[in-house]
């Protein structure tokens, strides 16, 4: 089979480009640039790793970022109180909260704190609603599964009227990923724990969208010849030719799935690029969406 792989870096930094553009744009038509807001509770690795990816981001696109940092121990009311702050305050168009929040904090009070035009994650559970409704837009998509959607149609990947199927039901990405394709017009059917016989699923697939966090678990003999993979999955194995100690993969077996595939993202390289690239389109969207507003009541 001739697998094209789908390039996210590249695709990635068109989106950013874009951004990029639009939030100049913005700044010469009201002299202000578009602002994220970071909200990063505790102090782990990752969590921290991500955040800083973000503000990097933001400075290369043209657009302002402000940074909350809080305790582990923050209280839910503190917390939520802090997210009021952010929402009032005009220089920020958008507000990210980093999940996972520790456990002892209620996530979804906390972003149902965040306005809907400033909800540039797509968590907030409004916005989820109106994804689900038919004939309904939301304010916002969550990043990810957004993002997996502009990697298959600017790679040229045919949704309208095709199977898909999608590994792993999370809020964050399995859910939101199946109401967009089926927005598409995609025939979708989620794939999870406690499905029986998920193989013959899968290999009805012309689109397949894994996100399920277990390693390299979608084999080849799996795939129905020519499908879409889009791996979701980030995942580290023990490796000890590499000088770390581990190499990333993804929920896909990459090389056997190649063999089968028509299209297939790499990991990394992949899906992981477009979240922030999303992230950047859509706080540069609700930028744009205040000056529209502005502009309607001069």
């Amino acid at each position: 089979m001739n697998c094209k792989l789908i390039d996210g870096n590249k695709i990635a930094q068109e989106v950013r480009h874009e951004a990029a553009e639009r939030a100049n744009l913005v700044l010469k038509k009201t002299g202000i640039r578009p602002g994220l807001a970071t909200v990063l509770v505790g102090t782990d690795p990752a969590s921290q790793t991500y955040v800083r990816m973000k503000h990097k981001a933001c400075e290369e696109a043209g657009i302002e970022s402000f940074g909350l940092v809080l305790p582990a121990g923050v209280s839910q009311s503190e917390l939520e109180a802090k997210v009021a702050q952010l929402a009032a305050d005009e220089r920020v168009h958008g507000i990210l909260v980093q999940l996972p929040l520790p456990k002892h904090l209620d996530t979804e009070a906390v972003l149902s704190k965040v306005p809907l035009g400033k909800d540039v994650d797509g968590f907030h559970p409004m916005n989820i609603g109106l994804l689900a409704r038919r004939g309904c837009e939301p304010h916002f998509v969550p990043c990810t599964p957004w993002g997996c959607i502009a990697l298959l149609e600017r790679s040229g990947v045919p949704i309208d009227g095709r199977r898909a199927v999608v590994l792993g039901r999370s809020n964050i990405v399995g859910l939101p990923m199946a109401l967009l394709l089926q927005e598409r017009n995609a025939t979708v059917t989620v794939v999870h724990s406690r499905t029986q016989n998920p193989e013959a699923l899968m290999k009805e697939a012309d689109i397949l969208v894994a996100a399920i966090g277990i390693p390299e678990m979608v084999k080849g003999s799996m795939l129905k010849e020519g499908v879409a993979v889009i791996d979701v999955g980030i995942n580290k194995i023990d490796a000890e030719d590499d000088p770390r100690g581990y190499r990333l993969v993804g929920d896909v077996d990459f090389e056997s799935a190649r063999e089968k595939a028509g299209w297939l993202t790499p990991v990394p390289g992949g899906v992981g690029p477009m979240t922030i690239a999303m992230l950047l389109e859509n706080t540069v969207l609700a930028a744009e969406r205040v000056l529209l507003e502005t502009e309607a009541a001069v």
